[in-house]
């Protein structure tokens, strides 16, 4: 299965955010491209919040481009076979995390916004760290910090207060 086919799967599948949810899907079938950062009228993005539930915490990225923190994700790559694997990649890539594990259930939110090569519309993901994880800032960062849950909104827009909230919501707790 393609790349694009396992985003038309994932997407018709995802339940929540149905009017965003068609804009995705909308976009995917006017643009047979819509994966790819060569797309200029927008590309699906896949990201993932790596959060430490044991210790009641989220790992963020201070993006070296965009200079704002930031769960781990970007742009999908021709070796990603799916877009758990492309968010799987990215937040081991961005996070220096080795062993990270998507929380089971699919995407956990979708955001659209736009980004100085593009529209983003982003399928986002929950990773958690295992025990005893330790960081490792990539080319792509300033900054690797973790935040308590409740300082994620001092430092973080809407969409990731909303993911970091989605993904407690998911996890319980």
């Amino acid at each position: 299965m393609s790349l694009y086919d396992d985003a038309v799967l994932v997407l018709k599948g995802y339940e929540d955010q149905p009017e965003l949810r068609q804009v995705y899907l909308d976009h995917l079938a006017a643009h047979p491209d819509g994966m790819w950062k060569a797309c200029a009228d927008g590309h699906i993005t896949a990201s993932a919040l790596v959060i430490d539930p044991e210790r009641g915490r989220v790992l963020l990225t201070l993006h070296r481009k965009l200079r704002m923190w930031l769960q781990m994700g970007g742009h999908c790559e021709p070796g990603d076979v799916s877009l758990r694997a492309a968010a799987l990649r990215e937040a081991t890539e961005e996070s220096g995390i080795p062993g990270l594990t998507l929380v089971p259930g699919g995407p956990v939110r979708l955001d659209r916004h736009h980004t100085p090569c593009a529209w983003h519309l982003d399928v986002q993901y929950a990773a958690l760290a295992p025990a005893g994880a330790v960081e490792a800032i990539s080319d792509e960062s300033l900054d690797l910090r973790w935040f308590p849950y409740d300082e994620v909104a001092d430092v973080a827009d809407e969409s990731v207060t909303r993911l970091a909230e989605a993904t407690r919501t998911r996890l319980g707790v």
